[in-house]
């Protein structure tokens, strides 16, 4: 299974990093829809796709604006849009709102339970945990027969979803937060370094992959990976268009 890193910053984007969105392009599902959304259409290889929203804070959000064009084209026949019905009330209430957004998109807006497994492509389960985000949010797993993937973003390591991400073989985990800031990790929702280490090394992981970083420290190490390593050793700061294979 191959996935590429549209955007692996948080709040804003800036040179190096765009926000949030992850893709899946052999399978057409994407996980979150940020800054970083709109490199979707060169890379997506199926002509539908499903996205998955973890909360609707406008970071993992305003990307969904520029997939109105490739629908309009034909190049994609049909999105459907994954979230919680509070999230998907607030993107089309206020992103597309007529004012901001005058040609509202086509899209097919589904609502999410927690209590019910999504089917994906190549035999897979999708599955959904709250977790604790001002605002709310969700975190997903998708597993398929000899591999799994888990995406936890905007909240605070260590939670209440260890068991939920249990014997993960990749975890894409947000890493805001040096250990130094940790006090600013809890104030906003957010997570630190050693912490996510944790998370990881106790809820047994093979793979961890750190997105979200504050976007005012675009340089190669904003978190001290080497010390969170010393806790979980396979571990990476992941880039923009960085592609993996599991």
């Amino acid at each position: 299974m191959r996935l590429i890193f549209l955007g692996t910053g948080g709040y804003h984007p800036n040179e190096r990093r765009h926000t949030a969105s992850l893709l899946l392009p052999d399978i057409g599902l994407a996980l979150d829809a940020g800054t970083g959304f709109f490199r979707v259409q060169e890379r997506l290889q199926t002509d539908t796709l499903d996205v998955f929203l973890t909360h609707a804070h406008l970071d993992h959000v305003c990307g969904l604006t520029s997939f109105l064009v490739p629908l309009l084209r034909g190049d994609v026949t049909g999105v459907r849009v994954h979230g919680t019905t509070n999230t998907l009330a607030a993107i089309r209430q206020h992103l597309f709102a007529e004012e901001l957004f005058p040609v509202a998109p086509p899209f097919e807006w589904c609502e999410l339970s927690a209590t019910t497994p999504i089917n994906v492509a190549d035999d897979g389960k999708l599955t959904c945990f709250e977790l604790k985000h001002p605002g709310g949010s969700l975190g997903y797993r998708i597993d398929w027969p000899d591999h799994s993937l888990a995406y936890i973003t905007d909240t605070t390591a260590p939670g209440n979803y260890l068991a939920f991400i249990k014997d993960v073989d990749v975890l894409i985990h947000e890493c805001y937060f040096p250990d130094e800031m940790g006090d600013w990790a809890i104030k906003t929702g957010h997570s630190s370094a050693t912490a996510v280490a944790e998370v990881a090394r106790d809820c047994g992981a093979k793979r961890l992959y750190l997105v979200h970083s504050d976007p005012q420290h675009p340089e190669d190490d904003p978190i001290d990976l080497g010390r969170l390593q010393r806790t979980f050793p396979d571990a990476e700061l992941a880039e923009d268009l960085q592609e993996i294979e599991f």
